[in-house]
């Protein structure tokens, strides 16, 4: 049985690492990743790790510590060794390190696309602006990259109207208010709603999933309408009290920016809406809240075209902020 590795930082992966990744594994029997990680890295070596095993099913990935010095050939010879456990038949790189860091270790080194011609593109470049380099990343990277920001709002204050425009302005997906479909189911026939925490707890978990999953196909920015956090104010609307089981739901859910609509347009009932002075009062503990748990936000008022032209002025300062590795 042939065996080989890879090894590198994948800091972070991107579409060259899978193209030398699938290289490798077509020419030998079993391929191991090693994923090198540093504790001064901000993206953690299991997600990198993980991130990879998605990318290519076929080869094992593992995690070691980054822990040789750089240009330590002997040294990162000996260490994959005794990781290992054995020496591998070869070693696969796109770069000349590989020559004497094979040698050592009696290894055959081979060579994979070292000019970046079947794939032009590098972590570093990756680094400097991943959004530029959008189009080089994998779903699974690009939902982590990706910007995301939440239109929520009372009832009948347009944020359905808000999240659609800006998919289209941006190009991108949008999540809809899952609540929005659960309460039809509900109230249909005509029979009354009896709420329970469970149905917001479904909710809320719905909407999580709905959004981790468009996070794969947004391009760049992912709008959502309402999220769990918009929940656990709607529990308290109905219920009476904030729920402790949606609340640690919508925990270490981030978003870059929500935008609050504002109730000064006018009210329309569809049958299902409480009213208009209950529209007040909603809008009033969305600000409450946003502002209490020190969200950033921006409430947006007016005409529609005056609400949207702001929300992209957001939105660019947004897409324009680099991430910091």
């Amino acid at each position: 049985m042939k065996t080989g590795i890879v090894i590198g930082k994948f800091y972070p992966p991107h579409k060259g690492h899978k193209y030398l990744i699938e290289q490798a594994c077509a020419q030998v029997d079993k391929l191991t990743v090693i994923v090198c990680y540093h504790t001064t890295q901000k993206i953690p070596g299991q997600l990198r790790a993980q991130w990879l095993k998605e990318m290519v099913p076929k080869a094992e990935v593992i995690v070691a510590d980054d822990c040789i010095v750089d240009d330590d050939s002997r040294g990162w010879a000996e260490y994959t060794i005794k990781i290992l456990g054995y020496v591998p038949d070869n070693v696969f790189t796109s770069e000349e390190y590989g020559d004497a860091y094979a040698r050592f270790m009696g290894s055959h080194h081979i060579l994979v696309d070292k000019a970046r011609k079947a794939v032009p593109i590098s972590a570093s470049q990756i680094r400097s602006n991943p959004l530029q380099y959008w189009d080089y990343l994998e779903p699974c990277v690009k939902a982590y990259f990706a910007k995301r920001v939440c239109v929520v709002g009372a009832e009948s204050s347009g944020t359905t109207t808000m999240a659609k425009a800006l998919a289209e302005y941006y190009k991108t997906v949008w999540v809809p208010e899952c609540g929005r479909v659960y309460t039809e189911n509900k109230y249909s026939n005509g029979k009354q709603a009896d709420w329970q925490t469970e149905d917001f707890i479904l909710i809320a978990k719905q909407q999580n999933k709905n959004e981790d999953e468009a996070m794969r196909k947004c391009n760049k920015i992912i709008i959502c309408d309402t999220d769990s956090f918009a929940t656990s104010l709607w529990h308290e609307r109905y219920i009476g009290f904030m729920s402790p089981e949606v609340e640690k739901i919508c925990e270490n859910r981030h978003y870059d920016y929500y935008f609050l609509t504002d109730v000064d347009i006018p009210f329309v009932q569809d049958g299902l809406r409480d009213g208009e002075t209950i529209r007040e009062n909603m809008h009033k503990r969305f600000l409450a809240e946003l502002k209490a748990r020190n969200k950033p936000y921006i409430v947006l008022s007016g005409k529609h075209e005056e609400r949207l032209a702001n929300a992209i002025q957001v939105c660019d300062k947004i897409l324009s902020e680099r991430f910091r590795f």
